[in-house]
């Protein structure tokens, strides 16, 4: 998921002066889910190194989150489009190996056993199918946000719409060739993070160390990426009251605050991450509290309030089904995710040294 949550970065340098509330707190959930990750590929990177060390998860998370923390003195979006642009290379970069990766470990013979039969309960199949949209909106709806928080007033239209189109022909690529390879090879018991499943506890790797090793670096380089680029909406919200334009960026009077609001932010990040370690259920409360409305409601509803179409115009009638459709979707989505929440429950403990998928 990390490789497909980077694309969006690449095409969010550019940023509106007052960011939207509700990207502001769809930003933050994938600010949380990206730290998670990150940790979680830190601890198999040790564990991979040291089976039985003492290290476990929310160890990890504070590791990314100070390193972030670090990261994010760098003031501006406009600072960060070159880790963007590396971001985007590490996004194809992972892509690629783990597909092979995938490939590879379906041919093995120590290949486990594929299922991909669906559940034997109807509601379950029901409940799954509006969670995986979900998820889906999550992945697909990440290029909504630069266009909402960019100004779309001539040339810039021009740069959104060719931003767009890269950004969903990345997004393509790489959630596609990732999620069929890993199915493929896995089953439908395939983790949301593969490179546990080509990393199994039990039994050799299925891929080559190296492969792995550099796939485990890519993403996490990545991550940290996605977490830099992510947060600013919410830096610059914070520090619209609390900043003097007057001053120079780097004086004391700006410095300080800047420090303390990142710091507290990252911080109530990552106590997120490691408190609830469920990463596929972040992923869909995000996809269904945020981008379903992001996406398909709020942009047709602002066009009848924007333009005016006559109420029983085709058009109006039609942005009205729409709404009607994926706010309902977008309410029976999160309930499902909830309902996973409640599911899942069990199987972990605040602070738990283990992702839940």
């Amino acid at each position: 998921m990390g490789a497909r949550l980077a694309v969006a970065g690449c095409a969010s340098a550019h940023v509106l002066e007052e960011p939207p509330a509700r990207p502001t707190t769809v930003n933050t959930g994938v600010s949380i889910g990206s730290i998670l990750l990150a940790a979680d590929c830190l601890q198999i990177m040790y564990t991979s190194l040291a089976p039985h060390g003492p290290l476990k998860l929310y160890h990890f998370v504070i590791m990314v989150a100070v390193v972030l923390a670090f990261l994010s003195q760098l003031p501006s979006f406009h600072s960060l489009r070159h880790i963007n642009f590396v971001s985007l290379l590490l996004s194809l970069g992972y892509t690629v190996l783990v597909a092979a990766a995938c490939v590879r470990a379906g041919l093995s013979k120590n290949s486990p056993a594929k299922d991909y039969s669906l559940s034997s309960s109807k509601s379950e199949q029901s409940f799954d199918a509006f969670l995986s949209i979900s998820i889906l909106a999550s992945v697909f709806g990440n290029g909504i946000l630069p266009e909402i928080q960019a100004t779309l007033a001539p040339p810039a239209a021009g740069k959104m719409m060719k931003a767009l189109v890269l950004c969903y022909s990345v997004i393509v690529f790489t959630f596609f060739l990732s999620s069929i390879t890993g199915y493929w090879a896995f089953g439908s018991n395939v983790q949301s993070n593969v490179l546990k499943s080509l990393m199994p506890d039990s039994g050799p790797a299925l891929a080559p160390t190296w492969l792995l090793g550099v796939a485990v670096l890519f993403v996490l380089l990545q991550l940290l990426a996605i977490g830099l680029v992510y947060s600013q909406v919410a830096y610059e919200i914070m520090e619209k009251g609390s900043a003097d334009a007057a001053r120079g960026r780097f004086s004391r009077r700006n410095l300080v605050p800047r420090l303390l609001l990142r710091t507290l932010y990252l911080a109530f990040c990552a106590l997120m991450a490691a408190m609830l370690p469920f990463f596929g259920d972040i992923v869909g409360v995000v996809g269904a509290v945020g981008f379903v409305p992001l996406d398909f409601v709020l942009p047709v509803l602002m066009y009848n309030m924007a333009l005016a179409p006559p109420r029983r115009s085709p058009v109006f009638i039609a942005n009205a089904a729409v709404m009607v459709v994926f706010a309902g979707v977008g309410a029976i989505g999160a309930f499902a995710t909830i309902r996973k929440l409640v599911l899942d429950a069990d199987k972990f403990k605040l602070f738990s040294n283990n992702v839940v998928d």
